[in-house]
């Protein structure tokens, strides 16, 4: 699963996703992309479900571009633990999304094949997508 290699700092605040996306927002690698068009945080292992999804489907083809990486730590707290006692140790990472990010890129396969990669990734992921075609 992806995560960071090092860190500066091991736990983030968790911050604010407004706006919409300008960085990362246009299909620089492939032919179709996936975009999303609703705000929230994918985990590390729900992006490795969505590339191993379109890695199957398209039985190794095409190339597939990840186009986010989960860099933000995400903590909690064990169960039936009382309030206080600081932050907790790292649980996961996280990729921030806005809407209009893309997030993942497929080229030099047909287009019923790449939408259909992207039916089955869009399954895995908690936003809300769009297919675009360059």
């Amino acid at each position: 699963m992806l995560q960071p290699k090092r860190t500066k700092y091991r736990k983030t605040h968790r911050g604010r996703l407004k706006w919409l996306a300008v960085k990362g927002s246009e299909i620089k690698f492939g032919d179709y992309a996936i975009k999303a068009t609703t705000r929230g945080f994918i985990t590390s292992r729900q992006i490795e479900s969505a590339r191993r999804a379109m890695t199957r489907f398209a039985k190794r083809w095409g190339k597939i571009w990840i186009r986010i990486f989960p860099d933000k730590a995400y903590t909690a707290k064990p169960l039936e633990v009382p309030m206080g006692w600081g932050k907790w140790s790292v649980e996961m990472y996280r990729a921030p999304v806005k809407p209009g990010r893309v997030l993942f890129e497929i080229g030099w396969v047909e287009p019923e094949v790449a939408r259909e990669a992207f039916r089955l990734a869009a399954y895995k992921l908690p936003v809300k997508t769009k297919i675009v075609i360059d």
